[in-house]
């Protein structure tokens, strides 16, 4: 079968957008030409796609096995997929730069989103290359981050003044945290399929650097928050319904803007299971 489909780069550092595609219908080689761009461009996106949740479930389970997540409501009898709706939910988290679920000792892989319901205006999101921001950091940093752990804690980005409003919920929320205790990752992460290093430290879930003390601490990742997300190693994606995207978590962060008030967003997410985040010095 022959495969035609365009992959067009949206910025030198990432993302790219992928056109003469059924996410519906792919070819065994399809796929793996998708995956290939995912590696390369780190955030891909498909416009007018009509994805199903069982589909879209699908679609992510060609990258791995999928997560369920702890705290956000599911698709009815689809398990896999996430539902974000602003009508149901406390979104404001979502702005926030992160990447997902490093609150847990293996991390996702990545993710597909699909748009559902988008507002006339507002809704973006953008993704941030923590391979490039790696790459342009100067040696002497890059040198003193590849020793570095930090620890990476779910209540940063769910406290219970806001995700526990009744008794309920604040027994369930405490029960995800003991579930989640913090974990530690290096701040420098080696992708487990390209090699290349990737700042792996995210202001959503980041707390603590462990060999600095407090104050060095804060100073670097408040550094590295804002250096990580500059738009030189970000792209920003204006949604329209049936939009579908598909990021590679290992060297991502991402933030969905909330800046359309009591607009209705309605997105659906499937999450793939990821490893152990390690760090291993390249050959020379």
């Amino acid at each position: 079968m022959t495969v035609s489909f365009e992959i067009q780069s949206i910025q030198p550092n990432i993302g790219a957008i992928i056109s003469g595609v059924d996410l519906n219908q792919l070819s065994e080689e399809q796929v793996g030409l998708i995956h290939q761009a995912l590696l390369k461009h780190q955030v891909i996106f498909f416009r007018n796609q009509k994805l199903e949740p069982q589909a879209q479930a699908e679609l992510a389970r060609s990258f791995g096995d999928l997560h369920i997540h702890p705290i956000y409501p599911t698709v009815e009898g689809v398990k896999e997929i996430i539902v974000l709706d602003s009508h149901r939910q406390d979104l404001r988290d979502n702005e926030l730069w992160h990447t997902d679920v490093t609150f847990s000792q293996t991390p996702p892989l990545g993710c597909v989103l699909q748009a559902i319901k988008i507002p006339e205006v507002g809704g973006d999101t953008l993704w941030a290359s923590g391979v490039s921001a790696f790459r342009l950091l100067d040696e002497k940093l890059k040198e003193k981050l590849r020793n570095l752990t930090a620890e990476h804690d779910i209540r940063k980005s769910f406290p219970l003044e806001r995700f526990a409003s009744t008794p309920e919920e604040k027994e369930k929320l405490e029960a995800t945290f003991r579930k989640n205790p913090p974990v530690t990752h290096p701040v420098i992460r080696t992708h487990p399929e390209t090699g290349e290093e990737s700042l792996f430290v995210s202001e959503g879930f980041t707390t603590k650097i462990h060999e600095l003390d407090e104050a060095e601490s804060h100073e670097l990742l408040e550094f590295l928050f804002k250096y990580t997300t500059q738009a030189d190693f970000h792209v920003r994606w204006q949604w329209k319904e049936g939009d579908v995207a598909i990021w590679d978590n290992r060297c991502t962060q991402h933030k969905a803007l909330f800046d359309y008030g009591d607009a209705h967003r309605i997105m659906r997410r499937a999450t793939v299971l990821g490893d152990v985040p390690y760090y291993q010095q390249a050959a020379s």
